[in-house]
């Protein structure tokens, strides 16, 4: 006997496969096409600006002389500039030996208690030394600022595409992220002391890292270029030195104490009037996370970021310097960690409806099924996990192209699984934040075996 109940939930599934139909193309086109027809366009000239590097370290003698080595090949022009956040390994006498043979190597000293307040006012403080550092007459327009964590590998030459006309060669951009790629993707053995299962787990963690900012990260910057709300990222990012003297101005610092200080700086150029770019021209390579603990703690600390600008959704609402199609982004951003929570509960709801449904008048169910029903579970399926799949493809085609067929259909079935991580952390940070707990935890490197020294707390 055909019920009310069961009638409504049949009907309530292929009312969602309706509108999941018409949605789809338009999500393939608006996000998807522009990163497919996309082509790397003609660098500019890195000697047009001077460049400072800020690198913020605590405990990172494990990768912090390499990267210095490597920073002085890509980028020979540029001054950088370490950020010891009071560390208490070997990190500060590192590059306190390396600034005594080099020139263009400085060591910013901190130590507590001024120390240990987070990657933003590790910042700041290297803000202040350029300042300082730099003469009188400098252009400040010209000086251009890049961040780059302390495994950071840029692409030599990076800083020409960056300096290109359409970038920074346009006097209204105050900030500019290039792609990030994950440097340890192609490891066989990531977890040495691992079997054969715990490093193809690991294997599969990092190339879904990889897959994630390489392909819909990536895809989404381009489509914010159109809305102008392109954000910036802790790793790659750069920005004019007069763009962040207009920050400091309003606020006393450039980068403010929020968990996510990379998201807050380009929120906060926006509505200063500045324009924020991607570049996809170029990249920096960085060591993606192996182990689920540490990949979780990562995640966990970017969802809490988002969740604290929240507050800055009236302030996009008021400004009449971010466009309509930019505040509809940024508001969906800001709060996507809160509609994760919402999702987690509300996504089962139509499969979980069925099946009890199914259970409870199995003659319904099999008959609707039957009748052409199966249609719309289908395409109910096919348009919820599809969305998702289809990045496996993607990234071959843009970024692995001699990866096999099946081998992409494989990172694409994969993609959903690792996104229901993000589910995870959004309830892990909700946690930290109901208990208070807002301190900077720092991600471990793959080579660190521990972390010594407390948490570092929200300024």
């Amino acid at each position: 006997m055909n019920t009310p109940a069961s009638s409504g939930v049949l009907a309530l599934v292929s009312q969602i496969s309706l509108v999941l139909s018409l949605l789809f193309p338009l999500y393939l086109v608006g996000l998807v096409l522009p990163l497919l027809v996309r082509r790397t366009r003609r660098p500019g000239r890195a000697g047009d600006y001077d460049w400072h590097l800020f690198v913020p370290c605590r405990d990172e003698e494990a990768v912090i002389g390499q990267t210095l080595q490597y920073l002085r090949t890509a980028c020979p022009t540029a001054h950088i500039w370490v950020i010891d956040d009071d560390s208490e390994d070997e990190t500060g006498a590192i590059v306190r030996w390396a600034a005594q043979h080099d020139r263009g190597i400085h060591l910013v000293q901190r130590r507590r208690p001024e120390a240990r307040q987070g990657k933003g006012e590790a910042l700041n403080a290297a803000y202040r030394a350029l300042h300082a550092w730099l003469p009188q007459h400098a252009d400040r327009n010209r000086t251009i600022v890049g961040v780059f964590d302390a495994d950071g590998r840029p692409e030599p030459g990076c800083l020409d595409y960056v300096a290109a006309r359409r970038f920074l060669g346009r006097p209204e951009v105050g900030g500019v992220q290039i792609e990030v790629r994950m440097m340890n993707r192609v490891e066989r053995r990531p977890a040495p002391d691992g079997g054969r299962i715990r490093n193809l787990y690991a294997r599969l963690l990092i190339r879904m890292q990889d897959l994630e900012f390489r392909a819909p990260v990536a895809a989404l910057q381009h489509a914010r270029k159109t809305s102008r709300s392109v954000c910036l990222g802790g790793n790659g990012q750069f920005a004019r030195l007069s763009a962040l003297d207009d920050l400091a101005v309003e606020r006393g610092r450039p980068w403010t104490g929020r968990l996510l200080e990379d998201f807050e700086l380009g929120m906060h150029l926006l509505l200063a009037g500045w324009i924020n770019s991607f570049c996809a021209d170029t990249y920096v390579e960085q060591e993606a996370l192996f182990d689920t603990k540490r990949f979780l703690t990562q995640r966990t600390r970017w969802a809490q970021g988002v969740m604290q600008c929240l507050r800055y959704i009236g302030a996009v609402w008021r400004s009449d310097l971010i466009p309509n199609l930019g505040f509809l982004e940024l508001t969906f951003f800001l709060v996507q960690p809160w509609l994760q929570l919402l999702g987690a509960l509300l996504y089962p709801i139509p499969m979980i409806a069925l099946l009890l449904s199914y259970a409870r008048h199995p003659d319904v169910a099999a008959h609707y099924i039957a009748s052409g029903g199966w249609r719309g579970l289908a395409l109910y399926l096919a348009m919820a996990f599809g969305q998702f799949v289809i990045w496996g493809p993607i990234y071959r085609r843009k970024c692995e192209p001699e990866a096999g067929f099946w081998q992409a259909i494989g990172w694409g079935l994969m993609y959903p699984v690792y996104l229901v991580s993000l589910y995870v952390v959004s309830w892990r940070a909700v946690a930290r934040i109901v208990t208070g707990r807002n301190g900077w935890a720092k991600t471990r490197r793959n080579a660190e075996r521990a972390i010594t020294g407390p948490v570092a707390k929200e300024a």
